[in-house]
């Protein structure tokens, strides 16, 4: 890693763990919560790891926050500015593309602003948000393949397209040539969210309850004898005739 990517996974590290420790979850709680590993939780905290997007999904929704409540410092002024170069790079492809988080809100209703590049042959594939996630997305150079669900758009230069975020969604550049585009994401309550009503993770295990012995064998119940026999019973009109 880099030194700037060096710096954001220990930044993103020590928002992982102070969220962890005020829920007073331990590192098997939070792991479990969120479906990642143990191992991988633990190089994240000790920032060893560049967490993927994904990664970080599954942490921010198990914790009950917003993404930029993990890769963001917290910020107090009414009107913050990203400048040029700043915005963190939270996904590298193979090919040399990446996507940056240029902006966001940390309210209960969170919205992020996002700006990507991808090179020929870069691919991005998401798993479903939580529930009522919206995506927009808008080309400025280039051509993009979009698949939400199954179905799958082209798009150009200038063109923009609206979708479902709670459902898989993947972006790729089929060209040869790079595609840059610009994406906004809106996730109600993402801030309101608690571990055990996250999208991807369950709620953290709790101690089986203490086993009990079981209750002492009695004898057999004594015989009786036989239920006498009754005749059969009356009949009676039938409700459906007058």
């Amino acid at each position: 890693m880099d030194d700037h990517t060096t710096a954001l996974a220990g930044a993103i590290g020590d928002r992982v763990r102070l969220h962890r420790r005020t829920r007073r979850w331990t590192l098997d709680q939070l792991a479990e919560a969120a479906d990642v590993s143990r191992r991988m939780l633990v190089n994240v905290e000790q920032g060893s790891a560049n967490p993927s997007v994904g990664t970080l999904l599954r942490l921010a929704s198990a914790l009950g926050v917003g993404l930029p409540a993990l890769v963001e410092p917290p910020r107090v002024e009414r009107v913050t500015i990203t400048r040029s170069g700043e915005a963190p790079v939270l996904w590298r492809g193979p090919s040399g593309g990446e996507g940056r988080l240029v902006a966001s809100t940390g309210d209960a209703d969170v919205t992020e602003l996002w700006d990507w590049m991808l090179d020929p042959g870069d691919a991005h594939a998401s798993e479903a948000h939580s529930p009522g996630t919206r995506e927009l997305l808008h080309v400025q150079e280039g051509s993009l393949t979009v698949r939400v669900g199954d179905e799958t758009v082209v798009l150009h230069a200038g063109d923009a397209v609206a979708f479902p975020g709670d459902v898989d969604h993947e972006y790729a550049n089929a060209s040869s040539q790079t595609v840059q585009f610009s994406m906004a994401i809106f996730e109600p309550g993402a801030a309101s969210r608690t571990g055990a009503a996250s999208r991807t993770g369950a709620a953290p295990r709790t101690d089986a309850a203490p086993r009990t012995a079981p209750a002492p064998r009695t004898g057999p119940a004594p015989r009786t004898g036989p239920a006498l026999k009754t005749g059969p019973a009356p009949r009676t009109m039938d409700a459906s005739h007058d």
